[in-house]
């Protein structure tokens, strides 16, 4: 056999027995033992075998070893083999891994090629589609244009016959008069002003602006006037013409004036504003008797009253026995009350008698007063109270004070004061009618509703807002020096546009809102024509932090702006989109700036982390950082430390720590309120301690500062000291506080409201924390509230007990409530309260804020759908525009709308068993019509048909086919088939409400305009355009009347109650002040329509003025010229030009001869000559009015270029065109260099240019010259969304060009 090195040789190949490819053939170590050692090995194997020869013994075991030798070399070679395939078999697997990996490379590429030519392929085909509807809308606004120029030549082809027929005529007619010699010019006849361009030449045509009558311009300030308010190019809101903050405001043009009342007046007594109605009872022990039973019998029932229409109640009331521990108290809530009542009878005490003093003899006129009298025949008057009562008769000049004279039981005496009571609240506290609240169905919210059209707002938002406003205005700033922080916001202010948002930043409570409200407040005064929309964001997760709420309140705010506030949409992405298009409208018509301010934007809905923060706000406030019109201007403040990182790119305005000089006027000045003085060393004390950025904030310091004045000791002084940032000191003064109560019971009650106020949505009202403490009476309820507000803890606002700052919250929360986490009991006990009202059918605003927010918060989904479906609550919150605030409730239920559409349905089908009378009926017919417009919001059409349909059907038979709530119905059922582009259906029930509005109301009521604006929207859906100007025209008409007899939305009844509030005030001697209010009074009643009141007090107030100041005082001159002004409207043009030349004498002497109100009064008294044909007379004085305003404003100023206007209007009336027409063309170059090509004045000036061309004979140049007039025209809004023409109107810019037909005068 051989050796196994015989059988391969090294470095032969060895083929692959399995198809590989073989390998390296490699020797093989065998080793093989010499055939003696096998023999001599096989002897030494075991035991020799008796019988066996040596030979065969040997032979055998050679041949074994033979085989075994065979066989083991086999073996090496198939493990050799083997191993050599393995070897083989592996580098083939990392071949073919390498293979793997590179074939998946090659198909990820293939794969992301195949998506990126699918994507192309997507938007490529979208962008087809987007062509194509570009292409198609192109067409269909070709064929409109093409439509809208043929009726628009034919209409001017037809007005171009009229015209040259009815020049035939009055040229044929002018030459026969002036054959028989007759001067042709009656002054009474004319109404022409600056704005007209009357040009009477024989043989051409005349044509003319046709002007307004008297606007009126009051001031609340010492320059009140009243002006002439013309239309064309003599513009209202030019900034030569105001004189006040009301600047032109008129009698058809509420919104206006309401904003500038509103903006002028914030600060008026807190009983006009406050939403709780707090009436003071002074009462003896001989009275008592009829004071308990009032408060038992009486009491719930002007308490209910007062909550259904949205306002608390409150008897305050100070027992004898107790009236002498409570004096800081009882003066503070007799500055707050809405009413005083005073009962007595034979005998006074010492407290009623100080109680008498303040409310009846020093401020008689600060609130309504009732006198109780009970008197019997037996007994006279004690001396002091006969004393009393002849000083509160002799303090009662104007006899205000009701006197209740009764000599009955006590019962009958109770019934009298509230008889009594209940009218004052209903008609000088509320501001209603009788009729308005003896209605059955919610005569507030119907007629706010009627007011309102579609749109539905909260008045108590807009409370909290003035209120908040009012607060901060009213505190302590001046030490704080803001003054070079405010010279610095009017210069970023006057930055030429485009200009970001500007941001106001710092340290919390370093007095950003004091500021912002300051830095307005000045504004208001200084810039008149200025509009401010401002918010103030309370703490996180309040109603005012909702930024939905936010931009559709500031959205109304707009809205108030125009004659039209209907369209505007509930749902809350689309008011999202729908305010910043509402602003630019707004700001197109709006002559000033508009400037929005948001204080504390980065407290809106503060989320859990900060970048959900800041994408949630980002959401909201996307209008922010798109291109604002050129004159709109928004103003923000944040906090430092959460400002977003994007908003520190804007142009900011940092606020710093206080200065050493500050601190102590701060702290001086909350010293000299408490008549205490601090010793040196405490002096430096403090001034060491207060140098680091958290001890010197304006927050810190004014908490400091009051700790200080209350307390007893050094030892308290050193604990204040030791605290390092405003979150101690708020801690420890609450610790003081608790330390500083009488028992164990005031601590813990302290404790407890705190806690209520930190857990609730909106806070507390003080009604509410006597029904959830009942052992707890008022005058502790007082005290305790005076403390914490005079360390800036808490403060009432909408009537509801608030922090003030969000440091005292976080304070609370942490001391009170372990950061938060015991929040949980505190609103199951708010949730029991709001529940027991809910069981007893007493749905009110507050139950409908509070009770669906806590169980939300105490993720309690099963109660929160069942509040929800208590019909009342939904439609409470949906009727004061809380729709996203619903909406949201029930996406957190998990119901999506069909889903809740149906719980709706089903409730209310459970409820219509129960209903049987008149008033349940009536009610079940709102709910529907209130379902059926949510639904209609919530983009359900076809959900919303039923309701709406169910809402009719019961209406019609419970009440009348032919009643105003049919009208109401049908109405919502008309926008529904709107939606769904029924247009037909639309119309037939549009006319149906307004047949039945006609009918009940009459034709000139504003439930009659308001289907004639849905009427006119619906025309122009259709294409129909010259259907729906005629109702557009009917409707703004009939807003215009109903706005100067009624008031728009809450005007007339602010401005009753400020003239009422003037008219008091107007009882004392003479004096400046007083002549100012009898000026400001008279103009208040101008804008009432009662030119006859007017008079007398605008006489009243020249008489005083002339007295106190000398008859050449300024002030006389404006007192002058607002009775000129009165005189012009009455058409007493001779009066009105005597006292127009006298206020330009007095005004010649007094002032400068550059100076503004010089120019008014001359462009007044021009225009009044012009009126009365003196041509000759009046150009000198416009010249000067014009040399004036250029050196006022200089060259290129809008009011120059009105000036320049009406000097050419009087050329072109003198025949002088070439003087006229470098005069029309500097003031179009002015126009447009500084309003923009497409500005309404631009436009009017063209059409003067055109009528100018026209009448030298340039007919291609006036036919050019006009069309682009009527193109800037055609790109104003419509009369109903946005631009509402009046003969008064405060915005100027609404104007037309009429031909020689007669004008249409007033009566004479």
């Amino acid at each position: 056999m051989g050796t196994a090195s015989s059988l391969v040789s090294p470095g032969e190949v060895i083929e692959d027995g399995y198809g590989g490819e073989g390998g390296e053939a490699c020797e093989i170590p065998v080793e093989v033992k010499p055939k003696a050692r096998l023999l001599r090995s096989s002897f030494r194997r075991g035991p020799r075998v008796i019988g066996a020869s040596f030979k065969s013994t040997g032979s055998v075991d050679l041949e074994y070893a033979a085989e075994y030798e065979r066989l083991r070399k086999e073996y090496e070679i198939f493990r050799v083999s083997k191993n050599n395939e393995i070897s083989s078999m592996q580098k083939k697997e990392a071949k073919l891994d390498e293979e793997n990996k590179r074939l998946r490379a090659e198909l990820q590429a293939l794969q992301k090629t195949y998506q990126k030519i699918l994507r192309e392929k997507e938007s490529a085909l979208e962008a087809k589609y987007q062509a194509m509807e570009r292409a198609a809308t192109f067409e269909h606004d070709r064929d409109k244009v093409k439509r809208q120029f043929k009726i628009f030549r034919e209409t001017k082809e037809k007005e171009i016959q009229d015209l040259l027929r009815a020049k035939r005529d009055l040229e044929a007619k002018l030459q026969q008069l002036q054959a028989q010699g007759i001067q042709v010019y009656d002054p009474n006849d004319s109404d022409s002003d600056d704005n007209q361009t009357t040009v009477t030449a024989a043989g051409t045509q005349c044509e003319y602006w046709t002007g307004g009558v008297l606007g009126s311009e009051p001031s609340m300030g010492s320059m009140m006037q009243l002006q002439q308010t013309f239309r064309g190019p003599e513009f209202a809101h030019s900034l030569i013409d105001v004189e006040g903050p009301f600047a032109n405001v008129s009698r058809d043009d509420w919104d206006a004036a309401v904003a500038s009342l509103l903006q002028v007046s914030p600060h008026v007594p807190q009983a006009l504003w406050s939403n709780t109605v707090r009436c003071y009872l002074i009462f003896t022990q001989e009275t008592k008797a009829e004071l308990d039973i009032f408060i038992k019998k009486h009491s719930p029932i002007l308490r209910k009253m007062c909550e259904g229409l949205g306002h608390f109640y409150l008897n305050v009331c100070f027992p004898e026995e107790i009236a002498a521990s409570y004096i800081a108290e009882r003066k503070q809530e007799l500055e707050r009350s809405s009413v005083c009542v005073l009962l007595l009878k034979s005998t006074v005490t010492s407290s009623v008698v100080e109680d008498c003093e303040e409310a009846f003899v020093k401020n008689p006129d600060g609130h309504p007063l009732v006198l109780y009298l009970r008197a019997e025949e037996d007994r006279n008057l004690a001396g002091p109270t006969r004393q009393l009562l002849e000083r509160v008769n002799a303090a009662d000049k104007a006899g205000k004070v009701k006197v209740v004279d009764h000599s009955g039981s006590a019962e009958d005496g109770a019934d009298l004061i509230y008889a009594q009571l209940e009218k004052v609240i209903k008609q000088e506290l509320l501001g209603l009618e009788m009729a308005d609240v003896d209605s059955k169905d919610s005569g507030i919210e119907d007629g706010r509703e009627e007011d309102s059209g579609d749109v539905l707002w909260d008045l108590h938002d807009e409370q909290e807002q003035i209120e908040s406003y009012q607060q901060a205005c009213s505190s302590t700033t001046s030490q704080l020096g803001f003054q070079k922080y405010i010279d610095r916001l009017n210069d970023m202010i006057a930055a030429p546009p485009p200009t970001p948002p500007l941001l106001v930043s710092g340290g919390p409570g370093s007095g950003k809102s004091l500021l912002l409200s300051k830095w307005i407040e000045l504004q208001q005064k200084q810039s008149p024509n200025t509009l401010f929309l401002y918010h103030f964001v309370g703490r996180p997760l309040s109603t005012s932090s909702e930024p939905v709420l936010i931009i559709k309140r500031l959205t109304v705010k707009l809205l108030q702006h125009f004659w039209s506030i209907s369209g505007l949409s509930m749902e809350p992405s689309k008011i999202l989109e729908e305010f910043p298009r509402w602003l630019e409208r707004l700001s197109a018509r709006h002559q000033g700036n508009i400037i929005i301010i948001i204080d504390s934007i980065d407290q809106i809905q503060v989320l859990l982390t900060s970048l959900r923060t800041y994408f949630y706000t980002e959401r909201h406030m996307k209008w922010l950082i798109d291109p604002l019109p050129v004159n709109v201007r928004v103003v923000v403040s944040v906090n430092v430390e959460t400002c977003p990182q994007a908003w520190r790119l804007w142009p900011t305005l940092h606020l710093d720590p206080l200065s050493p000089r500050e601190v102590r006027s701060v702290v001086s000045a909350e010293c000299q309120s408490m008549d205490l003085k601090l010793a040196k060393e405490q002096e430096k004390k403090l001034e060491r301690h207060c140098r680091s950025a958290s001890t010197c904030n304006a927050l810190y310091v004014t908490l400091l500062a009051r700790m200080i004045t209350r307390l007893a000791n050094r030892k308290s002084l050193d604990q204040c000291l030791q605290c390092q940032d405003t979150m101690s000191l708020y801690r420890l003064a609450l610790k003081m506080t608790l330390n500083s109560l009488n028992t164990d019971r005031e601590r813990h009650i302290m404790r407890e409201i705190l806690c209520l106020v930190c857990a609730s949505h909106n806070g507390v009202s003080e009604s509410e924390v006597l029904d959830l403490f009942p052992e707890l009476e008022l005058p502790v309820l007082s005290s305790l509230l005076y403390r914490l507000n005079r360390l800036c803890i808490v403060t009432l606002r909408c009537g509801l007990i608030r922090f003030q700052h969000l440091q005292a919250w976080e304070a609370v929360r942490s001391e009170f409530l372990s950061g938060g986490s015991s929040s949980t009991t505190y609103r199951e006990k708010l949730i029991h309260y709001f529940s027991q009202q809910l069981s007893q059918d007493r749905v009110t605003w507050r139950v409908a804020d509070e009770l669906p927010w806590l169980l939300q918060q105490q993720e309690d989904r099963t109660k929160l759908q069942l509040s929800l479906l208590n019909l009342f609550v939904s439609q409470n919150l949906y009727k004061r525009g809380h729709f996203s605030e619903l909406l949201a409730y029930w996406q957190y239920v998990g119901k999506d709308k069909s889903s809740m559409a149906t719980e709706y349905f089903d409730s209310l089908k459970h409820y219509e068993k129960s209903c049987e009378s008149e008033d349940s009926m009536t009610k079940l017919a709102n709910l529907y019509e209130t379902l059926g417009r949510f639904l209609k919001d919530l983009g359900l059409p076809s959900q919303a048909v039923a309701p709406l349909q169910r809402s009719l059907e019961i209406r019609e038979t419970a009440l009348d086919p032919d009643h105003p709530s049919v009208a109401r119905s049908l109405h919502q059922l008309a926008g529904v088939y709107v939606q769904w582009k029924k247009y037909g259906n639309a119309e037939q029930l549009y006319k149906q409400a307004l047949e039945i509005s006609e009918n009940a109301y009459g034709a000139e009521h504003a439930s009659v305009a308001r289907e004639l604006e849905s009427l006119a929207m619906l025309y122009q859906k259709q294409n129909k355009y010259e259907q729906a100007e005629k109702l557009r025209k009917r409707s703004v008409k009939i807003r215009q009347k109903t706005a100067r007899q009624k008031g728009h939305m809450y005007g007339f009844t602010l401005l009753r109650r400020r003239a009422l509030q003037l008219e008091e005030l107007t009882l004392e001697k003479d004096s400046a002040d007083c002549a100012k209010t009898l000026n400001e009074l008279g103009v208040l009643y101008y804008l009432q329509n009662n030119l006859d009141a007017a008079k007398v007090f605008l006489s009243r107030s020249l008489e005083m003025r002339q007295r106190v100041l000398g008859p050449d005082h300024p002030d006389c001159a404006q007192s002058l010229n607002n009775l000129a002004a009165l005189h012009t409207e009455r058409r007493e043009y001779e009066t009105a030009e005597d006292m127009y030349e006298r206020a330009l004498d007095i005004r010649k002497k007094a002032l400068s001869p550059d100076h503004p109100s010089l120019a008014y009064t001359l462009k007044h008294l021009a225009m009044l000559y012009k009126r009365r044909g003196k041509l000759e007379k009046a150009v000198p004085l416009y010249e000067l009015s014009l040399e004036i305003r250029e050196k006022s404003f200089g060259p290129k100023h809008p009011s120059v270029a009105t000036a320049l206007v009406n000097l050419a209007v009087i050329y072109c009336q003198l025949k002088k065109h070439g003087d006229a027409l470098p005069l029309y063309e500097r003031a179009l170059r002015v126009y447009e260099d500084s309003l923009g090509r497409s500005h309404p004045r631009v436009g009017e000036t063209l059409k003067n240019l055109a009528v100018l061309s026209y009448e030298e004979g340039d007919f291609e140049k006036a036919a050019e010259l006009y069309k682009r007039a009527m193109e800037i025209k055609e790109a104003e809004p419509s009369l109903v969304c946005g631009n509402a023409p009046s003969r008064h109107s405060s915005s100027g810019d609404t104007f037309s060009l009429r031909g020689p037909g007669p004008l249409l005068h007033a009566p004479r």
